[in-house]
């Protein structure tokens, strides 16, 4: 038998199995609200001092009744129909108790976004039904839909047909006037945060980054997120009548949310939830161009998603199948398990084939002896652009977070002719999901690997100070806090924090080119700072060591003697220390530079 749904609590069982009568009534086709049932929804509204909704479908079938608080109902969204250029197909009709029979900006709004039949307010005082209006949707103008409310009018003189009527004029009307462009428009999210407004500014750079257009902001201060809803139930009944009000149809919260968590505020407010690990997973998703970046985020998405098959409801617990798959078998959980174990276990072996390909590269540079650079910072400090201005790159830059993000790497030529080869990576942003940490680590660990990193910060960010503690982090997840490093601070043009909180930093504009030289200058005089030139005395009797010697470094100058050969060679001090270390019994070292 269907069930009464909303705020229950503290109704008796006796007044709930009366309300679930109602769901036994044939209602006339041609009847908009019999007056005998309007009455009847405004004594048990009386009885609760709460509002009530019914949900009629055109052949007069009643399909969900739902209690609200004093003032307000949760007003479910009903897509009968399979084109979503037409009406829903269900009328709503609800109390006001100890109100007017005239719609409310909530009750206009939920008309247009969830494009009801029609939406009517029953007017309740003194415990019997006063008054009843109603709205209709027409025409879309300026991208939205006109609506034509009627006056409240007393029960017996309802305009059964006439309004009957209205809605296959609404349902015409709403036709013609949608387009493509709205239809395929973005969509409109709430963001809901606890931490703070930075956090949520944020997080609306993000939301525009993937498409959305942020329509409202909840910002809730807590101490630690509610288990159940993360924000409390309360709370979460609050966001959907926002929601309803502002036409929103997707709502992101600033933190990651457990399965249950997302299962249970989906039911409270009606439209789509995700976390802000889903909205970075989302963006990372449309970014990727390259094969290797496409398939390191589809194995963070199914990571992320394996551990959150739970929240999605009873209908992954069913076993699959029907005649002839009865007796043992899997459920549809246990197959989507077992079919992401499947997907994870092929993604890891064809990137582990990518791995060795990037080390044997690796391997290739080093034994060329190109030095490595490797761009770090916070998403949107500019290194993407920075890439463009130093080797004319090409790469895609835009004002946005994560506007890039498969790593390039291009051969940069300095002042004094030495080359070394420039890495861009993927940029880092607070709350940066582990998964995605996980299945960018090898990419990631062109940074680690880098003879200097180059961190770039945003100097035109008031939460630049902020955003270099992230990065701080990252590279100490990677292992890369004792890599030789360089701190620029980008966007110098447009005004930047105290040169005292980055001592020694380089300040440049990327955008405008500005002080480049400058750092280029700072990279050369790094890069020589790790090498040293020393001469070593091979004896003839050890003139095999001298084919060695070319793997550590470079030689600069071969002298023949008496004794043998003295070799003037330039390498790191690591090298140097490795080849004395092997050879060191059998070569002098006679000079240092």
């Amino acid at each position: 038998m269907a069930e009464i749904n909303g705020n229950i609590s503290g109704l008796r069982n006796t007044f709930l199995e009366q309300l679930k009568t109602l769901y036994d009534l044939e209602l006339p086709r041609d009847m908009f609200a019999p007056p005998e049932l309007v009455s009847l929804l405004a004594e048990y509204s009386a009885q609760i001092n709460r509002e009530i909704a019914m949900y009629i479908t055109r052949d007069g079938e009643v399909v969900d009744i739902i209690i609200g608080e004093l003032d307000s109902v949760t007003l479910t969204d009903y897509r009968l129909r399979r084109n979503v250029k037409r009406l829903s197909g269900v009328r709503c009709i609800h109390t006001h108790p100890g109100g007017v029979g005239q719609l409310s900006d909530v009750d206009i709004s939920a008309l247009k976004s969830l494009r009801f039949d029609a939406m009517a307010a029953i007017g309740v005082r003194e415990g019997q039904a006063r008054e009843i209006g109603a709205g209709f949707l027409s025409q879309v103008v300026n991208g939205e839909n006109e609506v034509i409310l009627t006056p409240p009018v007393p029960v017996k003189r309802i305009p059964q047909e006439e309004w009957m009527a209205q809605i296959i004029e609404s349902d015409k009307l709403v036709s013609e006037g949608i387009s493509e462009e709205i239809e395929d428009g973005p969509e409109k999210a709430v963001l809901v945060g606890i931490e703070s407004e930075e956090s949520l500014d944020e997080l609306e750079r993000l939301a525009d980054t993937a498409g959305a257009v942020v329509v409202g902001r909840v910002l809730q201060k807590r101490q630690k997120p509610e288990n159940a809803t993360y924000i409390g139930s309360g709370k979460a009944q609050e966001l959907c009548l926002d929601c309803q009000a502002l036409g929103a149809d997707l709502v992101i919260f600033d933190d990651e949310l457990s399965g249950v968590q997302v299962k249970n505020l989906e039911q409270i407010i009606g439209v789509k939830v995700i976390d802000r690990t889903t909205l970075i997973l989302d963006i990372f998703a449309k970014r990727a161009q390259t094969r290797e970046g496409k398939l390191q985020v589809e194995l963070a998405q199914l990571h992320y998603r394996s551990s959150r098959l739970i929240g999605q409801g009873v209908v992954l617990s069913r076993l699959a199948g029907g005649i002839g798959t009865r007796g043992p078998g899997e459920s549809k959980l246990e197959i989507s398990r077992r079919r992401i174990r499947e997907r994870i276990t092929d993604l890891k072996r064809e990137l582990e084939q990518m791995e060795k390909q990037r080390q044997l590269r690796r391997k290739a540079r080093e034994k060329n002896d190109i030095p490595v650079v490797a761009l770090v910072g916070y998403t949107n400090s500019g290194k993407s652009t920075l890439l463009n201005r130093l080797t004319d790159a090409g790469v895609y830059a835009e004002d946005k977070l994560f506007a890039t993000l498969d790593a390039v790497s291009k051969k940069v030529t300095l002042p004094g002719g030495n080359e070394f080869l420039l890495v861009d990576t993927v940029g880092f942003i607070r709350k940066l999901p582990h998964t995605l940490i996980s299945a960018f680590r090898s990419t990631l660990e062109e940074a680690a690997l880098a003879d200097i990193l180059v961190i770039v910060s945003d100097g035109a960010s008031k939460e630049m100070f902020e955003q270099h503690e992230v990065v701080e982090q990252v590279l100490n997840e990677l292992g890369a806090t004792e890599s030789r490093r360089i701190e620029a601070v980008n966007k110098c043009d447009l005004g930047v924090t105290p040169k005292e909180f980055l001592p020694g930093a380089i300040y440049i504009s990327a955008e405008k080119g500005l002080n480049l030289d400058g750092l280029l200058s700072a990279i050369e005089k790094e890069l020589a700072s790790g090498y040293v030139t020393v001469t070593l005395s091979v004896p003839f009797a050890k003139y095999g060591i001298l084919a060695q010697m070319r793997t550590f470094g470079k030689i600069l100058s071969e002298t023949h003697t008496e004794n043998g050969t003295n070799v003037t060679i330039m390498l790191t001090k690591e090298d140097l220390n490795r080849l004395l270390a092997k050879y060191g019994q059998d070569i002098l070292c006679t000079q240092e530079a």
